[in-house]
C-alpha cells in the first residue's frame, strides 16, 4: 500500500507523472493551465471539438485565462487537448471537472459525472490518482463514482489506485483569488488517497487542506454556497421590505457594513446566477429529502431568490405606470446579460428570466452586454446592441433596466440618455440618489 503511494510521489517529483483534466470549461482549463505552469505535462480532454481545437491552437476561451498563457504552454509541450479518452491509458493523474446542473424537475443531473466515470473506467490502471471537482451532494464519490470507475477491475482503492473529492472554488472574474492561491480542500476515500492527492496538488497550488473523507469535502462546498445563497435571500427580502417602508436598502446595507465585526455584507439583485450558488444548495435540499428531512432555510431562500426576476419586472411595470405608460408595447433596453459584472457567463443568469418575463408582457426588449454578443430567449436568438447604437436605443426606449452593473458602463451618460431607469444593482450609485428618473430595486 505504502509502496504505491511512494512510487507515485517519486514520479511526481521526477516530473514523470502525466496529468489529464477531463472537462475544459471555466474550472478545467484554469486548472490545466496552473498545473502546466507548475511543470506538469497536461492533456485536456473534452468532447467539445471546438474547445479542443482552440487549446491546440493556443487560444483561450475562458476570460480568466489569457491566450498568451495557453499559447506559451502549448508551444512548450506542456499543454494539449483531445477528445479521445484512450490517452488515459498512460496518464497517472486525472482531474475531472464536468458540469453538475439541475434538471427542470429540480433534482440533480449527474449524467456528466456518470459519463466521465464510465469513460474513465476502461483505462483505470494501478498507480492512477483520480480527483473529482464537480459540485455534488454528499455520498456521490463513494456511492456512484467509485463503483463506476472500478467496473471490470479488481483493483483496491487506496492501495492500487487513489480516489479523492476536491471541490472547485472558481469565482469567474476575480483577480485576487484564483485557482492557484485559493485553498484547496482534499477528501480521499482513504488516508492514502488524501496523502497522494494532497502531495500532487501541493506541487501547483499554494494551500491544500486535507479532510477526513469525500463526504466532508462534498458537504463543505455545499455549505459555502448555501451560506451565500441564504444570505443573498435575506438581503433580497430586505430589499422588498425596505421598498414597502420607503427606505433605501443600499444605504441600510452600507450603514450596517460599517460594523467591524458580526456582519458580512451581501447585496440584493434581480436573482441568482452562475454555476454554483443557484444550484449547489438545491443538491443538498434534494439529498436531505431522501432521508426524510426538509432543508427549510434552503427552500425559503430559494423561493425568495427565484422570485426576484418577477419582482424586478414589477418594478419596471410600476415605474412605467408612474409615467402613464403600459408595459405592453413599451420599448425596454436591458443592460447586462451576464449573471454578474465583468464576466461573459450567462449560466442561470437572472437577465434571461427578466427578458423572458418582459417579452411575456409584450414589451419590445433589446439588450446590451459587451461580454455577451448573443443570447437565446424562448428559442429566439437575440443579438446585443452595438456600443455605437446603445445610447440612441436608450433615448428611444421608454425604460432602461440595469440588470448587470458592468464596470465599463458610463453611468453618467446612461443617466443623461435614458428616459427612465430601473436599477436592480445600484449601478447608478450616488447618481441614483433622489433622482426622479431612477427607480432602485
Amino acid at each position: 500500500m505504502k509502496n504505491a503511494v511512494d512510487v507515485l510521489k517519486r514520479k511526481i517529483d521526477r516530473d514523470e507523472a502525466e496529468m489529464a483534466v477531463i472537462g475544459l470549461g471555466y474550472v478545467g482549463l484554469p486548472l490545466a493551465v496552473v498545473f502546466a505552469e507548475a511543470g506538469f505535462t497536461v492533456t485536456g480532454i473534452d468532447l467539445n471539438q471546438g474547445k479542443v481545437d482552440a487549446v491546440n491552437r493556443g487560444e483561450s476561451y475562458v476570460p480568466d485565462i489569457n491566450t498568451e498563457q495557453v499559447k506559451n504552454l502549448v508551444a512548450a509541450g506542456r499543454l494539449k487537448a483531445t477528445a479521445d479518452f484512450t490517452v488515459l491509458e498512460t496518464i497517472d493523474l486525472v482531474s475531472i471537472c464536468v458540469p453538475t446542473p439541475l434538471r427542470k424537475t429540480g433534482d440533480p443531473d449527474l449524467s456528466f459525472i456518470s459519463s466521465a466515470s464510465e469513460q474513465l473506467a476502461p483505462h483505470l490502471h494501478p498507480g492512477m490518482a483520480i480527483v473529482f471537482e464537480s459540485s455534488t451532494y454528499p455520498g456521490t464519490t463513494r456511492e456512484m463514482v467509485l463503483p463506476k470507475v472500478m467496473e471490470g477491475h479488481d483493483l483496491v482503492v487506496g492501495e492500487d489506485f487513489f480516489l479523492v473529492f476536491s471541490p472547485e472554488r472558481i469565482d469567474p472574474g476575480r483577480k485576487d483569488w484564483t485557482t492557484k492561491n485559493t485553498p484547496k480542500i482534499v477528501g480521499g476515500m482513504t488516508e492514502q488517497c488524501t496523502e497522494v492527492v494532497s502531495y500532487w496538488y501541493g506541487k501547483a497550488l499554494d494551500t491544500v487542506v486535507p479532510v477526513s473523507s469525500p463526504e466532508v469535502a462534498e458537504m463543505s462546498k455545499l455549505l459555502e454556497n448555501t451560506f451565500r445563497m441564504i444570505n443573498i435571500g435575506l438581503v433580497n427580502e430586505l430589499a422588498i421590505m425596505c421598498d414597502r417602508l420607503n427606505i433605501d436598502v443600499w444605504e441600510v446595507i452600507d450603514a450596517a457594513a460599517t460594523k467591524p465585526f458580526g456582519f458580512m455584507k451581501f447585496v440584493p439583485g434581480p436573482g441568482l446566477g452562475g454555476h454554483c450558488i443557484p444550484i449547489d444548495p438545491l443538491y443538498l435540499s434534494w439529498k436531505m429529502k431522501t432521508v426524510q428531512y426538509n432543508a427549510r432555510f434552503i427552500d425559503l431562500a430559494s423561493e425568495i431568490n427565484t422570485s426576484m426576476p418577477r419582482y424586478a419586472v414589477r418594478k419596471v411595470q410600476d415605474a412605467l405606470n408612474l409615467h402613464q405608460k403600459c408595459l405592453n408595447g413599451s420599448k425596454i433596453v436591458v443592460l447586462g446579460a451576464a449573471y454578474k459584472k465583468d464576466v461573459d457567463d450567462v449560466r442561470e443568469s437572472p437577465a434571461l428570466d427578466v427578458i423572458h418575463l418582459l417579452r411575456e408582457q409584450k414589451a419590445e426588449v433589446r439588450y446590451h452586454d459587451p461580454y455577451v454578443p448573443s443570447i437565446e430567449i424562448d428559442e429566439l436568438r437575440m443579438d446585443s446592441l452595438s456600443s455605437e447604437a446603445l445610447y440612441a436605443a436608450m433615448e428611444e426606449a421608454d425604460c432602461t433596466v440595469i440588470i448587470t452593473n458592468h464596470s465599463c458602463y458610463d453611468y453618467e451618460k446612461i443617466n443623461e440618455k435614458a428616459n427612465l431607469i430601473v436599477d436592480t444593482r445600484n449601478g447608478m450609485g450616488m447618481l441614483g440618489k433622489n433622482n426622479p428618473k431612477v427607480i432602485k430595486l
